[in-house]
C-alpha cells in the first residue's frame, strides 16, 4: 500500500500551466471520442482563410494542425496559460490574445470564417455568431453535463449538471444566435484513475469538477477514496462529450 500523504503531496505539487495531461500517463486514462476532434480541426483549419480558436488553453491541441490558415488567432482567459500558448503556437504564426472569461470577444464583426473551441468553459453563442462571416463555421468539442460525475459524487455527493452543458441546449442556443447546426454527436468515455495522486492532480486542473476543491478541505474524502482504490482497484468514472458544428447562413 502506497502512503496516502505521499501520493496526495505528489498530486498537489504538479504545476498546472497549460492543458497538457501527460503527467497522468500510467496513472489515469480516458477513452478518446470516436469522431476524432484533432482530425476534424486539422481539416477545417486547412480550408480556412481566417480562424479563431477560443479557450485554447496552452495551445496544445491547436498546435497539432499540419497547416495553418493565413490568419490564425487564439484566445485564453487563464493568465498562466497565455504565455504557454504563445510559445506553443509561435511555430504556426498564431497570435494569442488574453481575454476576460465573458463577452465581448475583442474582434470586429464577421472577422473569421472559422471559429473553433475544444472544451470551452462557456460558449457565448451570440459572440460566436457575431465574429463569423456569412457562410462561416463553428466547430467545438464540448464537455457534457454530468461528466466524471462518479468522481465529484465521491467527494461531494449527488449534484445537478449545468443545463448549458447539454447537446439540446447547444442546439437551441445556436439557433437562437442565428446559426444552423449541421453536426451534433455525443459520446460517453470511460475514465480510469489508478491512484489518489492522479485524482488530486485532475481535481486541481479541471476545476469545474469540484469547484471549491482544495486538498485540505477534502482530505477525509480523499482518504476514503484512496482506501477504496487500494482495496478494490482503479476508480472508474465516465466523461461525457459532444461535438457540435454550426454554420452561419450566407
Amino acid at each position: 500500500m502506497t502512503d496516502f500523504d505521499t501520493l496526495v503531496a505528489e498530486g498537489a505539487a504538479v504545476p498546472l500551466q497549460g492543458w497538457d495531461f501527460s503527467w497522468l500517463h500510467g496513472r489515469a486514462s480516458e477513452e478518446r471520442a470516436p469522431w476524432g476532434y484533432a482530425g476534424l480541426l486539422a481539416d477545417r483549419m486547412a480550408r480556412a482563410g481566417a480562424a479563431l480558436d477560443v479557450d485554447t488553453g496552452g495551445g496544445e491541441v491547436l498546435a497539432g494542425i499540419p497547416r495553418a490558415p493565413r490568419l490564425l488567432v487564439a484566445t485564453e482567459a487563464w493568465p498562466p496559460n497565455v504565455e504557454v500558448a504563445r510559445r506553443t503556437l509561435r511555430k504556426l504564426g498564431a497570435g494569442v490574445v488574453a481575454v476576460a472569461d465573458r463577452p465581448p470577444l475583442p474582434f470586429r464583426d464577421a472577422a473569421f470564417d472559422l471559429v473553433t473551441s475544444r472544451h470551452p468553459v462557456h460558449t457565448w453563442w451570440p459572440e460566436i455568431a457575431r465574429v463569423l462571416r456569412p457562410g462561416g463555421r463553428y466547430l467545438s468539442q464540448q464537455i457534457g453535463a454530468g461528466t466524471v460525475r462518479e468522481l465529484s459524487e465521491a467527494l461531494v455527493g449527488p449534484r445537478r449538471g449545468r443545463e448549458t452543458q447539454t447537446p439540446q441546449w447547444a442546439l437551441a442556443a445556436a439557433g437562437a444566435a442565428g446559426l444552423r447546426v449541421v453536426d451534433l454527436r455525443t459520446a460517453t468515455l470511460r475514465t480510469v484513475f489508478h491512484d489518489i495522486a492522479a485524482v488530486v492532480y485532475f481535481l486541481r486542473k479541471v476545476v469545474w469538477t469540484v469547484p471549491d476543491f482544495t486538498v485540505d478541505r477534502y482530505r477525509p474524502q480523499l482518504r476514503r477514496l484512496h482506501e477504496r482504490i487500494e482495496a478494490e482497484g482503479a476508480f472508474v468514472a465516465h466523461a461525457r462529450r459532444f461535438l457540435v458544428e454550426a454554420v452561419k447562413p450566407g
